[in-house]
């Protein structure tokens, strides 16, 4: 995979590469003994600590050889993170190479010389949560296992750094997969407008190419082009080895010197990737540099880019401090301007500095009727106010906390941790660099704000793009409509041998000593609501994750959309509060509460700093029991509804599942109905309003807790809050009528013009939660689809025929059944035969069944990755709620994995027969029609 943007400042502390500051303000800071650098004779290597600082913990090893490594103790779960970052991304290209770092990042899962095998297969066997990615500046693989299992990781990344196998063959379809992800991105409007603003931002710079390459560079690729770029950019000397966790850093390193530290650097590898950067020529653009696009579409789009220094200029804090006044939140200046004012239905901006330059963007998709050059009037016009007349106090104070709670709450899991330490020691040099960055924040004052503002954002030096759609009504057409039978016949290959595999596994620390998970603490308070409370003080914040029994399941056909606009628009205003006033509360303290409605429910997202959480109750009690849904904020919401509902309409999976779903579930059944520009906007004030005064109570609400707080001061705080929510009678049931299965294969084919990969979902009714087969259903799911790089699916689809970037398999089981579905990605003229592919995958497995081994393995995946899952605290509340929701003891959390373990072979043949039903599909694919394939 790779992040074709980059992230703004907050976007490294929050979405990517974050850091868990309250591990490193409340952890004990790790035992080690320091070495001085300057003693002679030299030591084998050298060692620093880091001085007293949110890094106070972190140590730094060089070896010999020139491998940087970061080590940091964290003891709040039995997980550890290990992550190789190279110094080598897209900023290494040039026109003609463009993604061959991003190829030589899936190259790097196909084995090496001492395991030929596919490295996913390796990383599921050991329950790991591993990827990678490519960036403008680097590469990275991460994986975050039990702590038994670190050794086993190191030697695996050990392996792959210099030992890689990169064959012509392997290339050769490897390279199809990438064109397949790549042409995904090309289904997307925004992606292309994007990839011509940054073209012409930076014409001379490779930080204007795409990061993922482009599919006629990727075609030309030659096995020696890709060994090349192996050979001088994977050596030691260029990378970062980070280990967070739960580890002891003096065996540790030990062992990393016995893997790592035997990998000899290339010789001047250094210097030769110094000589390959490409040319930079820094003559900014001009403000006749606009683009504009006019493609089919359903969405106005605007996107601006200013230049910006690299990351370790000095401005960059007041560059974030600005950029969160102008867009961060409903009170910054740039959203009131055109999103409250109903300009555009959505709106995002972000600073990135990079090793060698950055930007700044601005992106608005524009409301209906609206034009884009009104937009742009208004940006151009907002910013030029902040230029003459600057920021108040209270502006640039609010943006700090928002900027430091940001930091907090985005960070708290160990794989956060170390993927931020890795960005800051690759990208900005340092992994010190984040505290650098929050005192530069804390010293940013007024006139830092209006200059940089004066100084980066001079309409001279933007670039603009237009995206204008061709194709407006959002409606698309229906190919081969009804019920056929496919007729293709496909022999798989056969499975990969789970033996084969675990001979490839280097050991695994038996020693280690198992822990017990902590149950949490459930609370009912008089009026029904249900509270689960899990204190956790490793970190000064706490994630609210809640349910309340109002979601689209009772949505009409006639008002379809009727649940998700009710739950959009609680945070709009309540008896005592408008909009701004509530958005404010949270804000200026960084903490954030929002709803949205899904099938069985509405779903409830908040975070806060531990001593903000009173705000967040108090702001969550309010809008569930007085929420007055004004109606210009109402009419706004729709209009913004009405926006999305086009887009959607024009995406392949989001079109793709819609039809998919409607094939499986007749009208009268809940999962059938779906929003419609008809359905929306039939409905009114009153109807959001009866919905919310019969489907928001307190008897159908469950709330999870997770953080760092006092049992019996938060069950004194909720009492106080919501002992008053009071309603009658017994709570609404949505009927849910009996589905049968198709009678034969159903294939519908929606084609969607301006489209390059077709989305393909196969499936049928499913289980609920509570079915007696769910957990031999999951020990299915994961050997047939539930990880592509080591499934049968993946296996053979992806990495056997290289029709596919991605391919997927699960049961959504809920309170009722959801859809059984496989869910994947292809050219539109492989899609047959990716399907015909599937189908027989499907009856070889129903059919002749699954092997012991296989099931064993599978068993000891999910079995492995449920702990590491559970060390985020987002996870560990989302999996309380859930369990609860489902009606399950909370012992479940415990019980989970003995069930999982307790599953036999026999079973899980026994429900492959049962679940598997390779003739009854439902089978949609969305996307261009074959000939209109690019």
């Amino acid at each position: 995979m790779y992040y074709g943007s980059t992230w703004r400042r907050r976007g490294f502390l929050v979405l990517l590469f974050s850091l868990c500051l309250s591990a490193v303000l409340f952890a004990t800071k790790a035992s080690s003994t320091q070495t001085d650098v300057s003693q002679s004779p030299p030591p084998a290597t050298s060692t620093e600590v880091a001085p007293l600082a949110l890094t106070e913990n972190v140590r730094k090893t060089v070896l010999d050889n020139g491998l940087v490594v970061l080590t940091k103790e964290v003891h709040t779960a039995p997980v550890v993170s290990v992550q190789v970052w190279y110094r080598i991304g897209s900023r290494n290209e040039a026109q003609g190479v463009n993604g061959i770092a991003h190829q030589l990042e899936h190259m790097l899962f196909k084995g090496t010389k001492d395991r030929p095998i596919q490295f996913g297969r390796l990383f599921s066997a050991l329950g790991s949560d591993s990827n990678a990615f490519t960036s403008y500046d680097n590469t990275a693989y991460f994986g975050t296992v039990e702590r038994e299992k670190l050794s086993a990781l190191l030697a695996l990344e050990a392996d792959r750094m210099q030992n890689s196998n990169i064959e012509a063959q392997q290339l050769e379809s490897e390279k199809n997969v990438v064109i397949s992800e790549l042409q995904g991105y090309e289904n997307s409007p925004s992606y292309r407008l994007s990839r011509a603003v940054m073209r012409a931002a930076f014409p001379n710079q490779a930080y204007g190419l795409p990061v993922g390459g482009t599919k006629a560079d990727v075609e030309k690729f030659t096995v020696e082009q890709v060994q090349d770029y192996y050979r001088r950019f994977y050596s030691p000397d260029n990378a970062t080895l980070v280990i967070v966790g739960d580890f002891e850093t003096e065996l540790t390193l030990s062992q990393v010197k016995e893997t790592f530290g035997k990998v000899p650097k290339i010789s001047n590898s250094s210097q030769e990737i110094s000589n390959n950067q490409p040319t930079i020529n820094n003559q900014q653009p001009t403000i006749n540099n606009r683009i504009v696009l006019r493609e089919e579409g359903s969405a106005a789009l605007l996107e601006q880019v200013y230049p910006l220094p690299a990351i370790n200029h000095p401005d960059v804090p007041a560059i974030d401090v600005m950029d969160y006044i102008l867009t961060e939140g409903r009170n910054s200046r740039l959203y009131q301007a055109v999103v409250e004012t109903g300009l555009a239905s959505a709106f995002s901006g972000y600073a990135a500095n990079l090793i060698e330059s950055g930007w700044y963007e601005l992106a608005a998709t524009a409301a209906p009727g609206q034009e884009l050059s009104k937009i742009e009037q208004v940006f151009a016009s907002e910013i030029a106010t902040l230029q003459d007349k600057g920021v108040t106090e209270e502006e640039v104070s609010r943006a700090k906390r928002q900027l430091s709670a940001d930091v907090i709450l985005g960070n708290r899991d160990i794989t956060s941790q170390a993927l931020q330490l890795g960005s800051d020691q690759s990208t900005g040099g340092d992994y010190r660099f984040t505290d650098r960055y929050l005192a530069g924040v804390q010293n940013v004052t007024r006139d830092d704000v209006q200059r940089v503002a004066q100084t980066y954002l001079k309409s001279e030096k933007r670039t603009v793009g237009f995206f204008e759609p061709t194709q407006l009504d959002g409606q698309s057409d229906m190919e081969s409509v009804g019920e056929s039978q496919t007729t293709e016949n496909f022999n798989a290959g056969p499975p990969v041998d789970p033996v084969v595999v675990a001979q490839y596994l280097p050991p695994i620390d038996s020693s280690a000593t198992p822990s017990t998970q902590a149950l949490p603490e459930v609370l009912r308070l008089a009026n029904g609501l249900q509270v689960l409370l899990f204190p956790d003080t490793s970190t000064p914040t706490v994630t609210l994750s809640g349910s309340i029994r109002g979601g689209t399941e009772f949505d009409s056909m006639a008002k379809a959309g009727l649940a998700d606009l009710t739950a959009s628009n609680l945070m709009n205003g309540t008896k005592t509060r408008e909009a701004l006033t509530i958005a404010k509360a949270l804000e200026e303290r960084g903490a954030s509460l929002g709803f949205g409605a899904y099938r069985e429910g509405v779903d409830i997202g908040g975070y806060s700093l531990a001593a903000d959480l009173p705000i967040l109750i108090q702001t969550f009690a309010d809008v569930v029991q007085n929420a007055t849904f004004p109606t210009d904020k109402l009419e706004l919401t729709r209009q913004q509804t009405l926006t999305s509902l086009a887009v959607e309409l024009d995406t392949p999976a989001q079109l793709g599942r819609r039809t998919f779903q409607q094939a499986i579930y007749p009208e009268n059944h809940p999962y059938h109905a779906f929003p419609t520009a008809d359905s929306l906007k039939s409905i009114t004030r009153d109807d959001v309003v009866r919905f919310y005064q019969t489907h928001y109570r307190p008897d159908t609400t469950v709330l999870a807790l997770v953080g760092d707080f006092n049992p019996a001061s938060v069950r004194s705080l909720l009492e106080t809050q919501l002992s008053g929510w009071k309603v009658g009678g017994k709570p609404p049931v949505a009927n849910y009528p009996k589905v049968e299965l198709p009678q034969k294969i159903v294939q519908l084919n929606p084609v969607l013009p301006g489209k390059v990969q077709s989305v393909t979902y196969l499936g049928y009714r499913g289980i609920d939660r509570k079915d007696p087969r769910y957990y031999a259903a999951l020990v299915l799911n994961q050997i047939l689809g539930g990880d592509t790089l080591s499934s049968r699916l993946g296996t053979e689809i992806r990495d056997r025929q290289g029709l596919t970037y991605g391919i997927y398999s699960y049961f959504q089981a809920g309170m009722n059944p959801g859809p059984f579905l496989i869910q994947m990605q292809t050219a539109p003229e492989d899609a047959q035969k990716a399907i015909a592919s599937t189908i027989s995958l499907l009856k070889e497995i129903q059919q002749k069944g699954l092997t012991s081994a296989e099931v064993n393995t599978a068993k000891r995946s999910i079995t492995s990755q449920y702990p590491v899952a559970l060390a985020n605290p987002d996870e560990l509340a989302e999996t309380i709620l859930r369990n609860q929701v489902y009606g399950l003891a909370p012992e479940e959390l415990r019980e989970f994995v003995n069930r999982i373990e307790a599953v036999t072979l026999e079973q899980v043949n026994q429900t492959a027969k049962e679940l598997l039903r390779p003739d009854n599909l439902i089978v949609v694919t969305a996307g261009p029609a074959v000939s209109a394939a690019r």
